[in-house]
């Protein structure tokens, strides 16, 4: 569940002052380049390398769906060997014995395809599919998170400038008020205690100053830190025009904006995806329980550089074999001798060729239950991805709702305030008034005056707490943000 950025008062002095003294960002509005929100929000997205590094998962996954979509295709590969054989080996082209030293090349090609895998391959592509969709919506919801904190930052430089200009403006009345009570000490109408007083008031003033330069300072050192752009680059943003109009919270109806939200937001979308993902993984693992059937063929030769060939027999002369009974006559029978050549490389290829052709099946009969067990996590991957959805939609849910009635507290909250420094400025002004005449004592006017500053920095507050508010339910609708 998102939890959304409120606008906090000033931070601490010791901070502030540290990382305002180290980064050296203070802000200088001659000559600077003035962004939008709507500037800052493509900044960013086109800078972060949150998104780069989302896009480089989304090419990683749609190579993998290529991938799959090739393996359907057949296999063809080749292969070959070369030996020099020493000693007593097999001559592998004539399988025999050979003791005298020879060499022997073997080389073939296969080729070979899947008829039948219990759809694996189909169910793996449709599944690479969800896959792609899936981290191109993650993706969107880097972009869209990016928005809402971009949308925060900017809202907060906004929040920190109008601080600064009520701090400096009461440093101005501190100041005055501090040479007035000098001058009147001066002709013997204060005491000391009463100046002491009036610069406690300006020293009080001067380190709120102090904390609104250095805080308007870390916020604008967040948003070019979101944007990615160097954090000593010197910017301005663009004020809300003079005339905007504050966000009616009564036109906020939860119901509506979680139905319309539920068909934009990239956090439900991603969801159902990798929940139709794992429901997908039900089917490849379910393939393990098939036969498969698979093709294949291809082609050989060798040679050998011990194999002779045979090209004639020629007659050597003749060897007694018996004798002719009763005559004792010898009988000679004629002895041939084989005359051999070497066998060319390119004849023994011709002639050692072979092919062959065949079908493969492979049923799965008792495998230690690992086929079963794959299905079994398989299903329960797919049962936490949609508990993941449905926590999902709750919490979207959720936090509509939270945020519907965070823009109602807000505007009653800057109407509050508005009244309260109304009433609180025209009381110190009362109060003022008589304190110029000696009616009202050092200490009153100074708390009359702290308190109209703190009603002030409230309803400032509240302002930009409800422009925030807005803008959240403007982001859940899926709207461009802009002021």
């Amino acid at each position: 569940m998102r939890k959304f950025t409120t606008f906090n008062a000033l931070p601490k002095l010791s901070l502030v002052l540290s990382l305002a003294l180290i980064t050296g960002f203070v802000q200088n509005s001659d000559a600077q380049e003035v962004i939008t929100i709507q500037e800052a929000i493509e900044k960013t997205l086109t800078n972060n390398l949150q998104v780069k590094q989302s896009k480089y998962s989304e090419s990683l996954s749609d190579e993998n769906l290529k991938q799959s979509k090739n393996a359907l295709l057949p296999t063809l590969n080749g292969n070959g060997s070369y030996n020099i054989n020493f000693g007593r080996s097999v001559d592998p082209s004539t399988n025999s014995f050979n003791s005298s030293q020879f060499s022997s090349l073997n080389a073939g090609l296969s080729a070979g395809v899947n008829v039948f895998q219990g759809f694996q391959k189909i169910n793996q592509i449709k599944q690479n599919k969800l896959l792609l969709s899936a981290d191109q919506t993650n993706t969107e919801k880097i972009k869209n998170d990016l928005v809402l904190q971009v949308v925060t930052s900017y809202l907060q430089i906004l929040y920190n400038k109008d601080l600064l200009k009520a701090a400096k403006e009461q440093q101005t009345v501190a100041k005055k008020q501090l040479d007035r009570e000098q001058q009147l000490l001066d002709v013997g109408n204060k005491t000391l205690a009463d100046l002491s007083q009036a610069k406690s008031q300006l020293a009080t003033a001067d380190l709120t100053v102090t904390n609104a330069v250095n805080a308007l300072s870390i916020s604008y050192l967040t948003l070019a830190q979101l944007m990615d752009v160097p954090s000593a680059t010197q910017y301005e943003v663009q004020a809300p025009l003079s005339n905007l109009t504050l966000p009616a919270a009564a036109n906020g109806n939860a119901e509506e904006i979680y139905d319309s939200s539920m068909k934009l937001f990239p956090d439900i979308k991603l969801a159902g995806l990798r929940a139709d993902a794992a429901k997908r993984s039900i089917e490849i693992a379910k393939g393990n329980y098939y036969p498969t059937l698979s093709f294949g063929a291809g082609l050989s030769t060798n040679y050998s550089s011990g194999r002779e060939q045979f090209v004639r027999q020629e007659l050597t002369g003749t060897m007694p074999i018996g004798v002719v009974e009763g005559s004792g006559a010898i009988v000679n029978a004629p002895v041939f001798r084989n005359i051999t050549e070497k066998y060319h490389f390119k004849d023994q290829f011709r002639d050692n060729f072979g092919q062959y052709v065949g079908l493969s099946l492979q049923i799965p009969i008792f495998n230690g239950f690992q086929a079963r067990s794959t299905v079994r996590k398989a299903k329960i991957t797919h049962l936490q991805s949609l508990a993941d959805e449905q926590l999902a939609k709750n919490n979207l849910n959720k936090v509509i709702y939270q945020a519907v009635a965070d823009l109602k507290a807000a505007e009653g909250r800057l109407s509050a305030t508005t009244n309260t420094f109304e009433a609180q400025k025209d009381a110190f002004h009362v109060i003022e008034q008589r304190y110029a005449v000696g009616l009202v004592n050092s200490l009153d006017f100074s708390t009359s005056q702290s308190n109209m500053n703190k009603a002030e920095i409230d309803m400032i507050q509240a302002k930009y707490d409800l422009i925030f508010r807005a803008k959240v339910i403007d982001y859940y609708l899926g709207k461009q943000i802009v002021f």
